[in-house]
């Protein structure tokens, strides 16, 4: 689905009437150069090899729950041509037009607070009015730490929290993070904490605490979208019933996957 310079659609449900799972948020377009080796600072460098591909966070997060095979959809602006400039945020009332039946779990990538505040309590209000088998999943990343963004922490029922968000705070790891931020999320929600390199870390819905490590890949290839790909695989087993702990596991694997290809074909 897309906000913005495109058509808006809903693309009904996935195979055999399985609901799908809707990422809100950005796409962009990468511009990937490949030198030999890290820059040194304002020196000039020839490239290697350079690649354009679709990036954003919500965008990648969408590519990798199809690349793991849940049905799922993107809601965003696009643009008709390579590349453009000033696209809008989806809105409240871009969102009026979805239908939310057709989906089982909704993440947003944190951008524009009030507007996304307003899609969610839309979600809540459709969840009151339904059974528990029949309620949509809300999740949110907040990866920028700007103070407009922090109130959706609140607002989810699945949390991400970046590395960056956690060291604005002024914690040092992912463990003291989630036990200093669990005031901000509601009452009963996960909040997880991924930090490269040292794996990752949640707190469940009963502030009970599960670790991952990483799982690095034999040749380092390609970080842009780890965070993202550890952001879908997370979802995609949570919402098919997983246990946390099983889905933090599956989330650091997939990601160090990714971090030894370029792109995301082969994720899988």
């Amino acid at each position: 689905m897309a906000a913005g310079a495109a058509a808006r659609r809903d693309p009904g449900p996935g195979a055999a009437g399985e609901k799908q799972i809707l990422c809100v948020g950005l796409v962009c377009l990468d511009i990937i150069s490949v030198v030999r080796a890290y820059p040194a600072e304002d020196s000039d460098t020839r490239c290697v090899s350079q690649r354009w591909q679709r990036g954003g966070n919500a965008s990648n997060s969408c590519t990798v729950l199809a690349l793991l095979g849940a049905p799922c959809a993107f809601m965003g602006s696009l643009a008709p041509g390579h590349a453009a400039e000033n696209l809008p945020d989806v809105t409240a009332r871009d969102f009026e037009r979805v239908d939310l039946s057709q989906y089982k779990w909704i993440h947003w990538e944190a951008r524009n607070a009030a507007e996304q505040a307003a899609m969610i309590r839309r979600v809540e209000q459709h969840n009151q009015a339904r059974p528990p088998g029949e309620r949509v999943g809300i999740s949110v990343e907040v990866e920028k730490p700007r103070e407009e963004l922090l109130p959706l922490m609140s607002l989810g029922h699945v949390v991400f929290i970046s590395k960056d968000v956690a060291q604005h705070f002024g914690y040092q790891s992912a463990p003291e993070a989630l036990q200093g931020l669990r005031g901000r999320v509601q009452p009963g929600a996960t909040l997880i904490c991924a930090w490269a390199e040292a794996g990752a870390d949640a707190m469940g819905p009963n502030g009970e605490l599960v670790h991952s490590d990483a799982f690095p890949p034999e040749t380092l290839m390609d970080t842009l979208g780890a965070g993202d790909t550890f952001n879908a695989a997370v979802i995609f087993a949570l919402s098919a019933g997983r246990s946390l702990q099983d889905a933090l596991t599956f989330g650091c694997q997939i990601a160090g996957r990714k971090c030894g290809i370029q792109g995301f074909d082969g994720i899988v």
